[in-house]
């Protein structure tokens, strides 16, 4: 074992994110194109982002350590993640090349003059993540575990697995149900696991759209029909329209906040890290971390790509305090 690895292992963590670490080809659009439309490239350039590192990027910001298990292609886009990743201070010791003919996954985003966005995947590293014996050893000494429905199907179904068999060694776990599940077939979180997972999970976060995909609900009814199925904590995010919280038997509205946005992108893992920041970290009344964790949205679409606006406590509060 190297003295970074043994550094790893007995360092304890406020939260580990398994999953997506990955390349954005970011592409500034004239319009984001209708079905058999177009559009004109204004600007591109290259970001990182990920579910799974953006969530341990923005806890980093907000003053938690974090780790992040994930699976990288060999090639320059693996330089530049696992660069940010250590320079943002998070624990990449987990995180793995792979061969030398893999890629590392990517997201091209496309991205309209009004900060909206459409986001298309490609690349078959994060597909390829499988946990070991090592990660789930690493993942019972942090605080929480996070992971989202864009990790790979045989992971989620170890943690779920991992979960019921040890429920009180094995941290409470964070799932995000980040994009529909049309756009999760054959390569992410499948249905039946969704449904393994939801009495073993502490916060299950989805936001309208993955929502009616699973649920085939609108958000209200998707808070309620998680109640229904053993769901504790749950958050289903709207957008401008805010967030519904489910706390025990009550659910609880959280307005959005009104900011100059820039770009969308990543808002809804900012939410995520400052609800799992306030609510399970810092034992916050949802009320508060639900507000808390809309101010980090919100001023994380103040700036360009993922992680361009991500806010430190201090900031939030600060925004928090003038409204």
């Amino acid at each position: 074992m190297s003295d970074s690895d043994a550094r790893a292992d007995s360092a304890r963590l406020d939260a580990v994110a398994v999953g997506s670490a990955v390349e954005d080809r970011v592409y500034a659009l004239t319009n984001l194109p209708e079905p058999d439309g177009g559009a004109f490239v204004r600007e591109e350039s290259t970001a990182v982002g990920g579910v799974a590192a953006n969530v341990a990027a923005a806890l980093a910001r907000l003053g938690r350590e974090t780790g992040v298990v994930s699976r990288l292609g060999d090639d320059d886009a693996a330089d530049l993640i696992l660069a940010d990743l250590r320079d943002r201070g998070i624990d990449a010791e987990r995180v793995r090349r792979g061969d030398p003919d893999e890629r590392t996954t990517y997201s091209m985003i496309l991205r309209d003059p009004d900060g909206e966005r459409m986001i298309v995947n490609g690349g078959e590293a994060v597909p390829n993540l499988r946990l070991t014996d090592e990660d789930v050893a690493y993942l019972r000494r942090a605080d929480l575990a996070f992971t989202s429905a864009y990790a790979p199907d045989p992971v989620v179904s170890d943690l779920v697995t991992t979960k019921k068999e040890d429920t009180a060694d094995f941290p409470p776990l964070v799932f995000d149900l980040a994009g529909p599940l049309s756009e999760l077939e054959d390569r992410a979180t499948r249905p039946e696991t969704l449904d393994d997972l939801l009495p073993v999970c502490d916060l299950f976060v989805a936001n309208e759209v993955s929502a009616r995909s699973y649920l085939g609900a609108d958000p209200r009814n998707a808070i309620e029909t998680l109640r229904e199925r053993g769901v504790r904590r749950a958050a289903v995010t709207r957008g401008t329209d805010g967030a519904l919280l489910l706390d025990g038997e009550t659910i609880v509205e959280i307005p959005a906040f009104e900011v100059e946005t820039v770009d969308t992108t990543g808002a809804g893992d900012a939410f995520t890290a400052g609800l799992v920041h306030g609510w399970l970290l810092d034992d916050r009344t949802p009320e508060d971390a639900g507000r808390f964790a809309a101010a980090t949205a919100a001023l994380n679409c103040t700036a360009e790509n993922a992680r361009g606006g991500l806010p430190t406590e201090p900031e939030v509060e600060a925004f928090l305090n003038d409204r």
